[in-house]
């Protein structure tokens, strides 16, 4: 086992599952998971990894929809000291190939949907091992890694050399020059970033709009992990979704983006019971005043913030409550832990104990980043006379819609090929839902 003092992604199951084994630890469409099955079944599944030659330091692909069979799997790696990579699920296979490629997995798993396309990865990268999961046809030599199919473990397994330093998992996030880049987060980082406190008034109980690809779906999973509750997952983030399972969970925290908040207002209160519900939060993008309103006299008797953060720095700064109607369009101060600072530029500097430990085999990236311990964000702020934070603009081409970051490079690079067109130039464009909308400004060829 780990030392008590090591800070292990895998010692939060394995310590719910001790203290209450029977507590719901994830739901998603009327399934659930206790803390015990979870335990168990990552334990089942790191058991099988083990026997198959997966181990500490071993990189594990997964491409797979938002579905309960991936939380084994992602506790499993955490056990054994693998580093988790999950794929965008909405790719396609030219665009998952170089990611893929540039994580060096010794084992790529996928769901039913995903199956045959990621044996032709597979087959491409010469990837050692494909795993199936959530029912994937038995295909070939590829592991049935669905922990209900798998015998117990004999016991908890745990791996003696890791150390809270190693690697956790590898976020793929869009990168300013328009190539992908792997955030690597270690156990420590992301315990550091879930981690609520000691003396909770009641355990958590959080529905999750992320998919679970998306760093957001892990660290809300995790966040609601360290205060021995659940998280709820939803197949699809509409507002029907959402509040329903805010009803079947009684659920007292709901994490929305601005648009998704929009969505769920136009749903009539009497549809869905949701006076469980005592935070609701959001972020992402820019929040206007009058959707906070909306939303205070909406969820009367909730505590509502403001987050601001990204992939590689975890929450940085937080609006509370108190002045989400008081300072419009600021995201508050920084979060416990954060130190932040501007440069004479402008741009948002910050220094964590939780910050990425930089990008998986990019050197140049990581240390144009990460300068003398402070992540530099690439976006630019303000501070107040109080020393609130306002995000102003971006040093970086980066076009930031719906929660995601998105390179104008990346979708040029796409289009430009289209035989009609002869120029391109990709902007965003700002949205009240959205934040901003991708843009494409193009120049037809002369015979389009």
């Amino acid at each position: 086992m780990a030392s008590s003092g090591s800070l292990l992604v895998g010692d939060v199951v394995r310590r719910n599952a001790e203290a209450f084994p029977q507590r719901r630890a994830a739901w998603m469409s009327g399934r659930s998971l206790t803390h015990g099955e979870l335990n168990a079944q990552s334990n089942a599944v790191a058991a099988e990894l083990r026997r198959r030659g997966i181990g500490h330091g071993d990189t594990i692909v997964t491409w797979a929809d938002t579905c309960l069979e991936v939380l084994p799997l992602f506790v499993a790696a955490a056990k054994l000291g693998a580093v988790f990579a999950p794929l965008n699920a909405r790719l396609g296979l030219g665009e998952a190939l170089p990611i893929a490629e540039m994580a060096r997995p010794k084992l790529l798993v996928a769901d039913p949907e995903h199956f045959e396309a990621a044996a032709e990865l597979r087959r491409r990268l010469g990837v050692s091992l494909l795993g199936r999961i959530a029912g994937a046809p038995a295909v070939g030599d590829a592991v049935d890694l669905d922990a209900e199919a798998l015998p117990p473990s004999a016991g908890e397994v745990s791996e003696p050399a890791l150390r809270e330093e190693d690697p956790h998992v590898i976020f793929f996030t869009s990168g300013s020059t328009g190539a992908p880049k792997g955030v690597v987060l270690s156990h420590r980082a992301n315990f550091l970033r879930t981690y609520q406190g000691a003396f909770l008034t009641e355990s958590e109980r959080c529905v999750c709009m992320f998919p679970l690809f998306h760093m957001a779906a892990f660290t809300l999973a995790l966040g609601a992990w360290q205060t021995q509750g659940e998280i709820a997952f939803v197949p699809v983030a509409t507002a029907e979704e959402i509040l329903h399972a805010v009803e079947a969970c009684a659920a007292n925290r709901l994490y929305g983006i601005p648009a998704i908040w929009r969505r769920i207002l136009e749903i009539d209160p009497k549809r869905f019971d949701t006076s469980s519900l005592r935070v609701v939060d959001t972020g992402t993008s820019a929040t206007p005043i009058e959707l906070l309103r909306a939303l205070k006299d909406r969820f009367p008797g909730t505590a509502l913030r403001i987050f601001y953060g990204s992939t590689e720095s975890g929450s940085a700064t937080c609006l509370m409550d108190a002045d989400v109607l008081r300072k419009p369009g600021s995201v508050g101060k920084p979060s416990p832990l954060v130190e932040l600072r501007l440069t004479e530029g402008g741009e948002i500097c910050l220094r964590a104990p939780y910050l990425m430990d930089g990008y998986f085999e990019n050197p140049q990236a990581s240390v144009e980043a990460l300068r003398e311990g402070w992540y530099h964000t690439g976006d630019l702020g303000s501070l107040d006379e109080e020393g609130y934070l306002s995000v102003t603009g971006r040093v970086k081409e980066l076009i930031r819609t719906g929660g995601e970051a998105v390179a104008p490079t990346e979708v040029e690079a796409v289009l430009v090929g289209h035989g009609a067109i002869a120029e391109i130039a990709v902007v965003g464009v700002p949205d009240d839902e959205w934040g901003e909308l991708v843009c494409a400004v193009v120049v037809l060829a002369e015979d389009a």
